[in-house]
Formats: structure tokens, C-alpha cells, sequence
């Protein structure tokens, strides 16, 4: 008996790579992450909300995630039903969870989450053990504005 599916088969692509927990490992993760996703042929107003939160939450595991002597990962998944971009940050600090500021963000710092929250998808943390933990973030590839919800 022949059997056939209707179930398009899912393309799953992954790009992961380890970096120092420095500002030049942050801005090395932007870099490769643009570049990879350009070899994949993601659209190009994906890629540049991708490299936004690449951006920030690097800027955030290099800036509270970040323990002497490791670094975090930058994972990225491409894939799914319905067809998203999976952007991962994962670091050592699993005691300190990303929280969306109440109220307005003041002085240098606070916006990231804010912009995160904003352009992206969906988002959320999750335990990474031992001791860490993993920030991630979702891109539709369907055209459309974000919908900013985090969870």
C-alpha cells in the first residue's frame, strides 16, 4: 500500500556558535549572525530585526550573564510550521533572569528587553543547566508587524 502525505517536510538549519563574554564577542555575534543568515536567503527585514536582538541580548549576556572565564552561545534555528527564525542566547548566569523594566527605562541602560519585546515575535528565558540560562527569541518569516508578545 502506497501512502502519501500531505505534511510538508521541515528544513531545519542551525548555526551555533560559542563566544567570549566580551563587547567584541556581543558585536561578533551581531556580525555572524547577518552573515549566516544571508547565506541562508532569509529576507532581508528579517535579518535585520535577527541582528537587532542578536545584538542586544549578546550585549545583555556579556553585560550581566557573564561569569570570569566563559562566554555564551549564539544559537540560531531555522525551521518550523509555521516558518520562524529561533535567535538563542545562552549564558552562565541562571540566577539572574531578564525582566522587562516597569515603567520607563532610565539613564544608559534598560531598553534592550524593551526593544526585544518590540521586534520580535515572541521571547522568553529558560534554564539552561547546570547553572545557566537561555534567552530566545522568535521571527515569523511570514510578512507582517511584530506582535511583541513575550513568553
Amino acid at each position: 500500500m502506497n501512502r502519501t502525505t500531505t505534511q510538508a517536510p521541515t528544513t531545519e538549519l542551525m548555526f551555533s556558535q560559542l563566544l567570549s563574554g566580551t563587547r567584541r564577542g556581543a558585536r561578533l555575534a551581531r556580525l555572524l549572525a547577518g552573515a549566516e543568515l544571508h547565506t541562508w536567503n532569509v529576507p532581508p527585514d528579517v535579518t535585520e530585526r535577527a541582528e537587532q536582538i542578536v545584538a542586544e541580548l549578546a550585549a545583555n549576556a556579556v553585560r550581566h550573564g557573564r561569569v570570569p572565564g566563559r562566554g555564551f552561545r549564539l544559537r540560531l534555528l531555522l525551521g518550523g510550521t509555521p516558518r520562524a527564525l529561533h535567535i538563542e542566547v545562552t549564558d552562565a548566569r541562571g540566577d539572574r533572569l531578564p525582566a522587562l523594566p516597569e515603567g520607563a527605562p532610565d539613564g544608559e541602560g534598560g531598553r534592550g528587553l524593551l526593544l526585544v519585546n518590540g521586534i520580535a515575535d515572541r521571547w522568553g528565558v529558560v534554564p539552561f543547566p547546570p547553572g545557566g540560562k537561555t534567552v530566545w527569541a522568535a521571527v515569523s518569516l511570514a510578512s507582517g508587524p511584530p506582535t511583541g508578545l513575550s513568553g
